[in-house]
């Protein structure tokens, strides 16, 4: 642990604003001293007392509950105070005030604490992995009910088992491969007394399962970005009208209405579909438009995939198919496109269209379902029966090296002559990788990184 891990720290836990509840939280080594010093008496473990909190002279600067949990019991594995106020900031900030004056003596002196470090605390302390420590954030910041229960059944531990059985499974086909190793006069054959491409095969297996059921778990987190793209007049603010169920974007006849972009997130199965309707696409008639559409193309070239929305009633005339033809080469090369025919109810569906595509109405509705199936599939998402737990980018790639080292490992395996020290080396490699999930081979920078995108007093 670094120097800064051992000072007492202490932040307002609760959201800013006001509220009927807020809430101070101290954690820290031995407060005892400090709780008597700040309450004016002892206070029993995990019971709720119901008290004053005196500022310096004694007067109380509110009413309200006190809670202490001494070490380990405790969120953080040190002991921790909370103390349960009116949700007004002043009354908090009075708090905090009191709290390090009360402290500005102690050695180390109570500190405020720094995004996240709370939880950095329990993980540091063996209260929570570290895949557990990030699924706190994304409980916090679940943007559909889907995510909160997947980011609850990580906090649980549901995805930490499942690697952590993964290790354990390496780890027992390491012991073999490096006990072979250290005794080669024994001329055991290995590869098939001990079944090693069995069990490799096996945890292959297994890590594929996990690999898919973790990118649900992203796809929940995350969601997609999706650029609604065409033409002026095609209908894409009314289509992010239909989707969202609501009136977000102005629709009129009149091209280029849509000037900036318009963004609203909806869901599709519990997955978060980030929308975002653009100016139409044409030469630009005034400056105003002309930076709308270089908006457009920035937002096309960030998307994870583009719906191209052509117009049923337009297809065929000169100038239109000309601006398709525009715009279509101009799209980025290797991007996800969804070629999206509206005014199915004004305009007949010709042949030969290229895939994928969807034939639809924004107008009527008609279409829309087939269209979420498709938003669906081009996410890669797929029903869990036996649900999904949260997971971020960082564990994808981990996992998606653990599945290259044992891919190596098992060409190694198959040679004839086995290169058993490169066979072990690519199992150990896979074995650190997924340790990094945990957080049990991870680099201090990394911590810091994912701690300090957490919320202060969390």
């Amino acid at each position: 642990m670094l120097p800064r891990h051992q000072d007492p720290i202490l932040a307002i836990a609760t959201a800013p604003g006001r509220g009927a509840v807020g809430i101070v939280r101290v954690s820290g080594r031995d407060l005892s001293g400090f709780v008597s010093a700040l309450l004016g008496r002892a206070l029993q473990p995990r019971h709720a007392h119901y008290l004053p909190f005196p500022d310096a002279q004694g007067q109380a600067i509110d009413q309200g509950l006190a809670l202490y949990f001494p070490a380990p019991h405790s969120y953080t594995g040190e002991d921790v105070l909370e103390l349960q106020a009116h949700g007004g900031p002043v009354v908090l900030q009075l708090l905090l005030a009191r709290c390090l004056e009360v402290a500005a003596t102690a050695l180390p002196p109570l500190r405020l604490a720094e995004p996240g470090e709370f939880t950095e605390r329990a993980f540091l302390n063996d209260k929570l992995d570290l895949a557990q420590a990030e699924a706190v954030s994304d409980l916090i910041e679940a943007s559909t009910e889907a995510a909160a229960r997947s980011a609850g059944r990580s906090l649980q531990g549901a995805f930490s088992q499942q690697v952590e059985a993964l290790r354990e499974r390496l780890v027992r086909l390491r012991m073999l491969v490096e006990a072979t190793l250290d005794f080669p006069e024994e001329e055991i054959d290995f590869l098939e007394k001990a079944d090693a491409r069995g069990q490799l095969d096996a945890i292959r297996t297994a890590l594929d399962a996990l690999l898919d059921r973790a990118h649900q778990g992203a796809l929940l987190r995350e969601g997609i970005r999706l650029v609604l793209a065409g033409q002026p007049n095609v209908g894409k603010s009314s289509l992010l009208n239909a989707l969202a169920g609501a009136e977000l974007a102005i629709v009129t006849p009149i091209p280029g209405t849509t000037r900036d972009k318009v963004s609203e997130t909806i869901q599709i199965e519990g997955v978060p579909l980030h929308i975002i309707d653009t100016a139409g696409l044409r030469e630009a008639t005034d400056e105003v438009e002309r930076i709308g559409i270089a908006r457009t193309w920035s937002e096309i070239g960030q998307a994870d995939a583009v719906l191209f929305l052509h117009d049923l009633t337009r297809l065929g005339q000169a100038d239109y198919d000309a601006g398709e033809a525009a715009i279509a080469s101009r799209l980025p090369e290797g991007a996800r496109i969804v070629h999206v025919y509206n005014k199915l109810d004004a305009g007949g569906l010709p042949a030969g269209l290229g895939e994928p595509h969807v034939a639809l109405s924004a107008k009527t509705g008609e279409g829309l379902e087939a269209l979420r199936r498709q938003l669906l599939a081009l996410a890669g998402w797929h029903a869990q029966p036996e649900g999904v737990f949260i997971a971020r980018e960082r564990h994808l790639r981990a996992l998606r090296r653990t599945a290259q080292h044992l891919a190596q490992a098992d060409a190694h395996a198959r040679v004839a002559d086995a290169a058993l020290d490169l066979l072990a080396e690519e199992l150990r490699l896979a074995h650190d990788a997924l340790g990094e999930i945990t957080g049990r081979m991870t680099a201090d920078e990394l911590l810091g990184e994912i701690f300090s995108k957490f919320c202060i007093g969390k």
